[in-house]
């Protein structure tokens, strides 16, 4: 039997009231909530700290893994405060497409077509200039080197002008591990890695919620992260390119 409305007492309806606010409340932060648990991420302010493209030793030799280079850095007397890979290579672990390192252009841009997502269109360049600030291009968009102190091509772009990639769908069972690198709206670099397998829209999602215009694909499955303060130790890895920060001098 429903009970009379004199039984519904007032505290029990400030009670409701209460709860009904608090799930206003996480409603409207839970997009927030589930971006900060869903990656692994670090924001980078390029004017605070360095970060930096790495792909071999002094003596030319691989550093391949992020535990080398962690280990190189600190001979150097550089701290590594976060690190995961900076996107796709051959077989010999050259860099795949663009790579530019100090200014030098050490691969050339890849403007070709073919299988695979680094050439799933539009793909992108990650850039710093020389006087640090970072951007995120479609490749035919990448016009000159000549500012260019670091640079790195891959592909898909996640995000373009702030819209989800076209060829991605939601709900896609298409699942990995995945890493990139979007632009804030104030200039810092956010770097990020899914803790789970995810699909290439729920990515590109992740960036678009965390307000970037222009975001980049790295690589899958093979990724792995550095961040001690969060007690990720990816020390593994054989990679070619590897994006490193470390604090300024």
């Amino acid at each position: 039997m429903r009970p009379s409305p004199k039984y519904q007492s007032r505290p029990f309806l400030a009670r409701a009231a209460f709860l009904l606010a608090i799930f206003c409340v996480l409603a409207g932060i839970g997009w927030t909530s589930r971006a900060d648990s869903f990656a692994v991420q670090y924001q980078v302010d390029l004017q605070q700290q360095d970060l930096k493209l790495y792909w071999k030793d002094e003596r030319g030799q691989l550093l391949r893994s992020l535990g080398n280079l962690h280990n190189w850095l600190a001979a150097r007397g550089e701290t590594l405060v976060f690190a995961m890979n900076a996107g796709m290579y051959k077989p010999d672990h050259s860099p795949q497409g663009l790579f530019i390192q100090d200014g030098k252009t050490v691969m050339p841009l890849d403007t070709a077509s073919g299988d695979g997502n680094f050439y799933l269109k539009p793909n992108g360049v990650f850039f710093i200039t020389d006087d640090n600030r970072p951007g995120i291009c479609p490749t035919e968009e990448f016009s000159s080197p000549k500012n260019i102190r670091y640079a790195t091509q891959s592909g898909p772009m996640l995000l373009l002008r702030g819209q989800i990639h076209p060829a991605f769908k939601k709900g896609s069972s298409h699942l990995n591990i995945r890493n990139g690198v979007g632009i804030l709206p104030d200039g810092r670099v956010l770097l990020a890695m899914s803790r789970a397998e995810t699909s290439l829209y729920d990515f590109a999602q992740f960036f678009k919620q965390k307000g970037c215009q222009e975001a980049l694909y790295l690589d899958g499955f093979v990724s792995r992260t550095y961040f001690p303060k969060e007690n990720c130790l990816q020390l593994d890895g054989n990679f070619g390119v590897m994006l490193g920060v470390t604090d300024k001098k």
